[in-house]
């Protein structure tokens, strides 16, 4: 049986040590376009009165503060799938306090749920993040579609409708990419050849290398504090998305945004493709 399920859900939690300074916060914020403009964007570009964006935490412990080590290989207990034939299809995180722009983190890591969708299965992947004294620091959720694993007679999972308002938007939010922007998005330590070497991105199927799903997810996260929360990082503590399809490299990310009380509701799309959709379910957490 590929997915023992019960050997995924009852495995103990692993759990890792991690660190990052200032300068993976400030590589991270320069992959996601920061500086690019005339105006240099010093608060996310100069370590002086630094401040850092929530969705630094997908990357954190893996930048240039790992060395040579790179990121934590992905653990899934009671797996026996073929990697090539999984897709990040979701990513979700609450920031429980403003993180600091060095430090360290015990990171614990769960399979929360495996979901049975007939031709695929759904692994949920959670990890949580303390200081060292114990205070909460992040939670993430990670989506994993698994092609050809499902229809072991599971649990579908929740029914998650979604829609955006019959209205109009509140705001719309352009940001270009740069050619290079996939080669500095790796250097967080994501080094998939598909975001760099165009042979290994024609044998995947794409025409050229594409953008990384987080990078595209933290670039989201910059023009919604930017745009709708008057530049200020505490503010958003929370962004849930499904990854819909792919950005190149130099291509346009559309963000239309709906307020909805202390929630926005937001979809992501490339304009330069007829607004193919990039990031799709997607909503925002926003705090006082």
């Amino acid at each position: 049986m590929p997915i023992d399920v019960d050997e995924a859900l009852g495995a103990p939690p692993s759990v890792r040590e991690i660190a990052w300074t200032s300068r993976d916060v400030l590589l991270y914020h320069l992959s996601l376009g920061a500086g690019r403009g005339a105006d240099p964007e010093l608060t996310y570009t100069y370590e002086r009165d630094l401040r850092v964006l929530p969705t630094f935490a997908m990357v954190a412990g893996q930048g240039v503060s790992a060395g040579e080590r790179g990121p934590a290989a992905l653990h899934l207990p009671g797996m026996h799938i073929d990697l090539r034939r999984i897709l990040h299809a979701g990513q979700g995180l609450t920031a429980h306090r403003p993180l600091p722009a060095s430090g360290a983190a015990t990171v614990t890591s769960r399979v929360a749920h495996v979901w049975d969708k007939g031709k695929a299965a759904v692994i949920v992947l959670e990890q949580s993040a303390a200081a060292p004294d114990g205070a909460p620091l992040w939670t993430t959720t990670m989506q994993i579609w698994a092609r050809g694993e499902g229809g072991f007679g599971g649990d579908p999972g929740p029914e998650t409708p979604w829609a955006a308002p019959d209205r109009a938007p509140d705001h719309v939010l352009d940001t270009p990419t740069s050619a290079r922007q996939a080669l500095l998005y790796r250097l967080n330590g994501d080094l998939n050849p598909l975001h760099a070497d165009p042979e290994f991105a024609r044998m995947a199927s794409f025409d050229r290398p594409i953008l990384h799903g987080l990078a595209s997810y933290g670039i989201v996260a910059k023009a919604l504090v930017d745009g709708v929360l008057g530049d200020d990082v505490t503010r958003l503590t929370g962004l849930s998305v499904r990854f819909a399809g792919t950005l190149f490299p130099g291509e346009t990310l559309r963000t239309t945004v709906w307020r909805e009380g202390d929630r926005l509701v937001l979809t992501s799309t490339c304009p330069e493709r007829d607004g193919a959709p990039v990031l799709t379910h997607a909503t925002a957490e926003v705090g006082a």
